[in-house]
């Protein structure tokens, strides 16, 4: 990454994820004192996708080390949907257990929309039941919010501090990250423009935003020329590139360009992707306290 002629304002998702999770272990040991919970985080994974195992293994690692319990549950890739089912029953049930994640992607005979249908709403930190999704669709607080656009929120607020009446550019329109972080610029009284595969010129909608965030997994999908000078830009990809000097991490933004002429931008690594575990931790922390407040709350 050549940083010669940047004079964009690096947006370090590194040192903000290293405060949220400071803030959530401090949190975390509150709670224990006062109501004697732990909060506990239980993530299934079926199968042996080694990409998955990574980010499971970097889960229950940092569960740990902000003092909550980490409950991990790994299934064969030939698991039958009805065992999974049977499982997230047994963890809904479970007074441990606080959130409720489930690694995607899933073998192919497993109903994706079933097994997240079947998290307990107020279990599901990871946001994906339809009832925080519809919640956050209507502009409700008390449900959970997807973990990366919520932690695209946080460095959004931390860097223009207030959004409202800012025009916003969302590139993708997946469930995980496009709609929900169009959802919430709403929320947050932006202007905001989700494009996608169909969308007949993409550069001429992000030209006109003051913040553009990308999450189409497509490497160095935007180019200098589409953004607006001084324009916040928030990179949700990761791809995997390889090239003479060997194999490297980059972002959908082609980075050196692009930065020229933003006003801040995140780097890939170290921008948006360690904000997305951080703030797995804090839904599960919200989890925790939300059943003490509920009369669920247990040890």
């Amino acid at each position: 990454m050549h940083m010669q002629n940047i004079s964009a304002h690096l947006i370090d998702g590194k040192a903000f994820a290293a405060g949220l999770r400071q803030q959530i272990a401090a949190d975390v040991a509150r709670l224990q004192a006062s109501h004697d919970c732990v909060p506990g985080l239980a993530v299934i994974l079926v199968g042996d996708d080694p990409a998955s195992d990574i980010y499971v293994r970097s889960k229950a690692r940092q569960t740990m080390s902000v003092g909550m319990r980490s409950f991990v549950h790994r299934l064969p890739a030939s698991t039958p949907q009805a065992e999974l089912l049977d499982l997230i029953a047994r963890l809904n049930a479970d007074e441990q257990v606080h959130g409720i994640l489930v690694q995607l992607p899933l073998p192919r005979h497993i109903d994706v929309s079933k097994v997240l249908d079947q998290i307990d709403p107020h279990k599901d930190v990871d946001g994906f039941h339809v009832t925080n999704i519809g919640k956050l669709a209507v502009g409700r607080h008390d449900g959970f919010i997807p973990c990366t656009p919520l932690g695209c929120l946080m460095l959004l607020r931390a860097e223009r501090k207030d959004l409202s009446g800012l025009h916003a550019v969302v590139i993708g329109c997946s469930n995980i990250v496009g709609r929900p972080m169009a959802q919430l610029l709403l929320r947050e009284n932006c202007t905001v423009v989700i494009t996608h595969l169909a969308t007949h010129d993409v550069a001429a909608e992000t030209r006109r935003a003051d913040i553009v965030i990308v999450a189409a997994g497509h490497p160095g999908l935007v180019r200098r020329s589409w953004i607006k000078p001084g324009a916040t830009v928030i990179d949700v990809g990761i791809n995997r590139v390889h090239d003479q000097t060997g194999s490297h991490i980059v972002g959908d933004v082609a980075f050196n360009e692009v930065a020229e002429v933003a006003g801040a931008i995140t780097p890939v690594p170290g921008g948006v992707g360690p904000m997305t575990i951080a703030c797995l931790l804090h839904n599960t922390l919200q989890a925790a306290q939300k059943g003490i407040e509920t009369g669920n709350g247990q040890a």
